[in-house]
């Protein structure tokens, strides 16, 4: 059960007694919670998490536990997913550009569903990985998502059936789909509109004898960061996929997606006290102990942005808040409301387990990361 704010922080002080900050807090009901509001929304779907989220080893095992597949992006990815108890028929290599070194760990791994999106990485995966049951990754609209990946992957679909019979003849295993709307997508047309593209496309291949079994519908399915936002749901996105999986697609079509930040954002709470304060340009000015080269460098790099809270109350001003390192790049926010703080003081941020502590510079003028805790 979600812990209500009380109990949240009653969680940070029990943990600061224990621990020192920065503390990345992950809270497992929540991680189990996600799992099954996914499965319950989208029953047809097999979830394959995304580790590029946050590759926390107890994170990961609790997935297996689950039953999840795995998206992975290198074979460091998917070394990891293995070791961890992964099964190897349950892993998707989801990165369309990949070395050839990787490709020959994922064939010697028995790792062999992963997509494409050009003729040039067909010749390396045949070479390195024969008999690879492969799926064509396809450039869709990512109109309203923060992270627009159509602008680096995807092939066009008029391309698709084209390198489909390429792979064929190259003794490969051409056996579906993917694409990949955009990250913290909260435009349900996206959705809509790729699925009809790709049915389109499962039909065109059935017609030239490619018959198409698996469609990836990716992932960047929403959550929320502010206990405000109004944006669409993923409950209300996901009864919109289910009608069009259901009405555009055969029953023997398997459907996978690639869920990170929505599987995990939730269960993260970033916990960093107050290490310095001044007063600049007329407002308070507070320095924490983490900052955008560690776990807010989601802030950077996953162009997010974060509701922040303290355990203090009290009138609240206008405030600055920065990172402890010497570069003034890193500066968290520039207009925050706080309560005044002190030394000591603590600052934390709900949903925020998702590509924070992952994407974050580690040791940069000496300052760790956040010590991760399952919870």
């Amino acid at each position: 059960m979600k812990k209500k704010m009380g109990g949240i922080e009653n969680l940070i002080r029990k943990m600061l007694k224990k621990h020192s900050s920065p503390l990345m807090l992950i809270e497992e009901d929540l991680l189990e919670k996600q799992f099954k509001t996914f499965h319950n929304a989208l029953p047809e779907v097999t979830p394959y998490y995304a580790i590029k989220a946050n590759p926390y080893p107890e994170i990961i095992k609790k997935f297996v536990e689950l039953g999840a597949g795995f998206d992975v992006a290198s074979a460091n990815e998917m070394n990891t997913v293995l070791e961890l108890g992964a099964n190897p028929e349950k892993i998707i290599f989801a990165n369309t550009i990949k070395s050839n070194e990787d490709i020959r760990t994922a064939y010697k791994k028995k790792v062999k569903m992963m997509t494409f999106d050009n003729e040039s990485e067909l010749y390396k995966i045949s070479k390195y990985c024969p008999g690879a049951r492969v799926l064509i990754r396809i450039k869709v609209a990512n109109v309203g998502s923060i992270v627009e990946l159509s602008l680096k992957f995807g092939a066009d679909p008029e391309q698709s059936i084209s390198l489909l019979k390429k792979a064929r003849s190259m003794g490969l295993k051409p056996v579906g789909l993917s694409f990949h709307v955009g990250s913290q997508c909260t435009n349900a047309e996206n959705y809509l509109q790729a699925l009809e593209v790709a049915s389109a496309i499962f039909n065109e291949a059935k017609q030239s004898g490619l018959f198409l079994t698996i469609l990836d519908i990716g992932g960047g399915f929403p959550i929320k960061h502010f206990e405000k936002d109004s944006h669409l749901t993923f409950e209300r996105m996901a009864t919109q996929i289910r009608k069009k999986l259901k009405r555009l697609f055969e029953k023997n079509v398997k459907f996978i997606a690639e869920p990170g930040r929505f599987l995990v954002g939730p269960s993260g709470i970033l916990v960093t006290q107050v290490i310095g304060r001044t007063f600049r340009n007329n407002k308070n000015y507070y320095y924490l102990n983490d900052g955008l080269y560690g776990d807010f460098s989601g802030i950077v790099f996953d162009h997010c942005k974060y509701e922040f809270r303290t355990l203090k109350r009290g009138q609240r001003f206008l405030s600055t808040l920065a990172g402890p390192t010497c570069d003034s790049f890193d500066t968290i926010s520039l207009s925050e409301d706080l309560p005044e703080l002190d030394v000591g003081n603590v600052v934390y941020v709900k949903n925020i387990g998702a590509y924070s502590c992952a994407s974050a510079v580690p040791n940069f003028n000496g300052f760790k990361p956040a010590k991760i805790i399952m919870c």
